[in-house]
Order: structure tokens, then C-alpha cells, then sequence
């Protein structure tokens, strides 16, 4: 153990570990703020002050000698996992060097912080030389402890409702209400909207007008951050076009409004932090008010803010549950819809680690702007992508040079049958809202395959994508089993909301393929 060098944040928290106590209780141990301990475990390279050193110092001489054994192995084992650390640094720092997506985002930030080309390229070199890839894993761990209800609750606590919109809640049954962060109406649900051309008219309106924001020195050091970050944990971030929200007009049976095109690097370095910022936060036991998350304050800070589409960059996406018919099995049991459910993976840009439907994609164009635009468009692409591997629409693994990549021709089989018979199959969009978490919006949507053959056909071809750890299965016969899958606290606020509708729409059109309890919405 070598501590010649003074504390850090990491030898603190390692401390903290060896004396198995909680950020409150280590804070009254040594006499100082829980804020203090909290600030140690979101930075490890942090260096207490001197006085902070010495309360450090006394703390470890006065701790009992099992606690100061288990200090010493936490500390040798950040010694020995040194060298792994430098070669993962070495690999960051030749995709600093080389990644075309990493390269525009440097600029995107050099241009939005005002500051000389070049200087975001050193500053992130700085941070990955100082990174701790471990400190990472262990904070990816204190944020899966975060739960759906614990964020939902502080974001209802920060905000206020918007006049005319609430937090979506429902009851599955006779069970407890599950609230949300998703702000919406009552006409935005049970919208029951046939995502046919006729039905879903979101359209392309070039506004011209830019929602870009010029970065303080907290906003563009978050931005830093999470560039060395994504370098460091090999997370993909490409730049491509999004679609922006400007206005939305959503009733029974309608879709409408219109969307621009704007870039997805943009949104990764501005509003996408507010989920790790707050996950942050509610991890680390602080509370999530005004002054504890500037991003927060600065890019979201009211609900009027939130529902003020055209004023601010909205971009969010499209999920659906997907239902699959399955004949009578003479070990399953009768006829039933099979209902699959992702366990994101670390990966991804948001709701990692989170439970979700299949698919989720954000709502973009790749090739024909205009038709792009419509929801079902994107539900498509994320079904060939999320369920029938075709990689090639897949634009963070290859690039985009095909003139037309949802043309017939070049259909999965599974989708090409699909298409060869509308009967077989429909997408009905089932609800929209405003996710409070990062602003998106979110159009929850329920996809079923009425014809069984598919699932004899294609079920067993069905695999999730990189964007998933775990594909799990669900019975729409098994209501017992889905009041436990909706009261799962993993859920992400947007996927248990088209969980939730999907289910609810389901169980008005499935007929005795479906044994559901009633499930009841309000908006508060």
C-alpha cells in the first residue's frame, strides 16, 4: 500500500469500502459533508485538501486491522489492474486519433465552446491519460441500483406539471399505481393510430433555425467528459442525422406535426448527459433539486421548458412491444401472443442496462427524408435491425451507401413475408409523451403478428442486436407473470410506458389469446 502521495478520491472511497460504511455514516465518521463523500466517488482523481488528507489519515491509523487488511487488498488491486488500464488507454487514444465520428464531435465542441480547433482534441487526450476504467465499471454499478421509480420520483420533485400535462401513471390490475417521467395528456393516449401513410403524417418542415447552444465552462467540461469517456468504455458514438420534434398534433387515429433534421452528436454532448447527470446524482444519495444538476438547470429546467418543442432540441424516438402468435403447444399450453422484452446493454447511449421493449430506435432518416419521417418508417428499420439481424441498417456499425436499404429486394425473409400480406401483421401507434429524463419524445407503439405461421417460420431466426444483453419472452396468457415483469424496477421510464399501452391495447384485440387484468391510466 503506498500513500505517499497523498489521498485521492479513489483511496478515500476505497477507505469508505474497508470500513463497510454508507456515505452518510463515513461522512459523520470523519466529520464532514455527505456531499464531500458523494464528490469522491463521482471523481478519483480528486485530491482532498490537506485538512481533508489528515482527517483521512487519522481515520485509516484508528480503523480496526480488518478494515485496514481489506483497504490494503482494494488498493493493491487498483495497483495491479494499472498496466490492463494503459493498454485500453492506448486503444482510446488511437480511436481519438482515427474515429470519423469522434473527430466531428470534437469540432462540434470546439465550435460551441468558442474556443481554438484543436483544443477539445487535447483536452479529452488529457482526460483519457487520467481516466480510471475501473472507477467507470463501479459507477456503471451504482447507476444500475438506480431505479425506475427512484428517477421518475425526482424528476416529479424537480418539476412541475405543465398546464394541460401530467405524469403518466397506471395500475395493472388490482395492483399498486406505477408512475412515470413521461409528461403527457389525455388525448396523446390510446391513440389507437394505424401507422399506414393515411394515418401517420409527421412531415418534414426545414424551419432553418437552429437550436444549438452556446457551452459554459460546467456544460462543455460534461461534454469533455463524456467524449473520453465513450473513448475509454469503446462505446459507439457515430455522427448521423436525427430528427428534431419542432410540433406535434396526436388524437385517435392521427399522427401529425412535423420534425428537422438535426445531428445526433449535437444531442449525445448536450441533452443526453441529463440522465447520467441525475443517475448520478440519486446514486451518490444527493438530492436532485436546483444547484445539484446544472445541466439540468441550464438545458431543462421547467415543464414548460420540456413542452416547448420548437424552442429547444427534441429528439427522441419510436419502441414497441411486439406480439408474436403462437399456436397451441401440447407442452406450452393454448394458443397465446409470445411478448419479448431487452436488457439494454451498457452500450448504448440511453437506458442502458435498463429494461426495454423491442425494438427502440430513435426516430432518423437514412436515405429518403420525407418518407423517413413517418413513425412506422423507423419501426420498420429497428425491426430489421433489433430482430432480423440485418446489420447494414445498422448506421454505428456500417456506413450508409445503399440508395434505398429498406427497398424489397433487400428485405430479411422474415420481413419480406411479413410485407407480402398486410393481414398478417399491424403497428398501431399507442400513446405519446415527453420523457422528462432527457427531454425525448417518446411515440410508444404496439407491433402484432396475427398469423402464427410466423412464429413457426421465423421464430427461432429472431435475435436481438448489439444494443441488447438478454432477449426474455413473455406469455400474453401469463398475467401473473407480467404484473411482475411491470412492477420490475429495472424498467426505463419510456419502455415500461409502451409496456404499459401496449398491453392495455392488446388486451382490447388479442381475444383468447390474451389473459390480462384491466389495466387504468391517469395523468397527474
Amino acid at each position: 500500500m503506498d500513500l505517499t502521495t497523498g489521498w485521492t478520491g479513489r483511496t478515500a472511497s476505497a477507505l469508505q469500502s474497508a470500513l463497510r460504511m454508507s456515505n452518510e455514516s463515513f461522512a459523520e465518521h470523519l466529520g464532514i459533508g455527505v456531499r464531500t463523500v458523494a464528490a469522491w466517488h463521482q471523481k478519483p482523481d480528486l485530491r482532498p485538501k490537506p485538512e481533508m488528507q489528515q482527517l483521512l489519515d487519522t481515520a485509516l491509523a484508528q480503523a480496526p486491522d480488518a478494515a485496514r487488511e481489506r483497504f490494503a487488498r482494494l488498493v493493491g488491486e487498483q495497483n495491479d489492474a494499472d498496466a490492463e488500464q494503459s493498454a485500453e488507454n492506448s486503444s482510446a487514444e488511437l480511436r481519438l486519433a482515427a474515429d470519423p465520428g469522434i473527430a466531428t464531435a470534437l469540432e462540434w465542441l470546439d465550435q460551441h465552446a468558442q474556443q481554438e480547433p484543436g483544443t477539445a482534441r487535447r483536452d479529452v487526450a488529457s482526460r483519457i491519460a487520467r481516466l480510471d476504467v475501473r472507477a467507470l465499471h463501479d459507477r456503471s454499478q451504482r447507476r444500475a441500483r438506480v431505479d425506475q421509480r427512484s428517477v421518475a420520483d425526482a424528476l416529479h420533485g424537480y418539476y412541475r406539471s405543465a398546464p394541460g400535462h401530467g405524469w403518466y401513471t397506471a395500475r395493472y390490475g388490482s395492483q399498486t399505481e406505477t408512475a412515470t417521467s413521461i409528461l403527457t395528456r389525455d388525448d396523446w393516449l390510446d391513440l389507437r393510430c394505424p401507422l399506414v401513410p393515411r394515418h401517420d403524417r409527421l412531415a418534414i418542415a426545414r424551419t432553418g433555425v437552429s437550436t444549438a447552444v452556446s457551452l459554459d465552462e460546467h456544460a462543455a467540461d460534461r461534454a469533455l467528459q463524456r467524449l473520453a469517456e465513450t473513448l475509454v468504455t469503446d462505446t459507439r458514438l457515430v455522427d448521423m442525422p436525427l430528427f428534431r420534434l419542432v410540433d406535434v398534433d396526436v388524437s385517435r387515429g392521427s399522427i401529425g406535426g412535423s420534425v428537422d433534421v438535426t445531428s445526433f452528436v449535437g444531442y449525445a454532448l448536450t441533452m443526453d448527459l441529463l440522465e447520467g447527470e441525475l443517475i448520478d446524482a440519486l446514486a451518490t444519495g444527493m438530492p436532485a433539486e436546483r444547484g445539484v444538476l446544472p445541466l439540468r438547470d441550464r438545458y431543462l429546467p421547467d415543464a414548460a421548458t420540456i413542452v416547448d418543442l420548437s424552442g429547444r432540441l427534441c429528439a427522441g424516438g419510436t419502441l414497441a412491444l411486439c406480439a408474436f402468435a403462437r399456436p397451441a403447444d401440447p407442452h406450452r399450453g393454448d394458443a397465446d401472443y409470445v411478448l419479448l422484452v431487452q436488457e439494454r446493454s451498457g452500450n448504448v447511449v440511453n437506458a442502458a442496462r435498463r429494461l426495454a421493449v423491442l425494438p427502440k430506435g430513435f426516430h432518423q432518416p437514412m436515405a429518403d427524408v420525407r418518407a423517413d419521417a413517418q413513425i412506422g418508417a423507423t419501426l420498420r428499420r429497428e425491426m430489421e435491425e433489433e430482430l432480423f439481424g440485418r446489420e447494414d441498417v445498422d448506421n454505428t456499425v456500417t456506413d450508409q451507401r445503399r440508395a434505398d436499404p429498406m427497398h424489397p429486394s433487400r428485405l430479411s425473409e422474415p420481413m419480406r413475408w411479413l410485407m407480402a400480406d398486410p393481414d398478417r401483421w399491424r403497428m398501431e401507434c399507442t400513446g405519446f409523451g415527453l420523457n422528462a429524463v432527457s427531454g425525448n419524445f417518446e411515440f410508444a407503439s404496439l407491433i402484432v403478428i396475427e398469423d402464427e405461421e410466423f412464429w413457426s417460420r421465423y421464430g427461432g431466426d429472431i435475435k436481438a442486436n448489439w444494443e441488447a444483453n438478454t432477449l426474455r419472452q413473455f406469455s400474453s396468457l401469463d398475467g401473473e407473470d407480467l404484473a411482475d415483469l411491470v412492477h420490475d424496477v429495472a424498467w426505463s421510464n419510456e419502455g415500461l410506458f409502451a409496456l404499459l399501452q401496449g398491453l392495455r391495447r392488446l388486451r382490447e384485440m388479442g381475444g383468447q389469446r390474451v389473459n390480462l387484468p384491466a389495466i387504468e391510466w391517469t395523468v397527474r
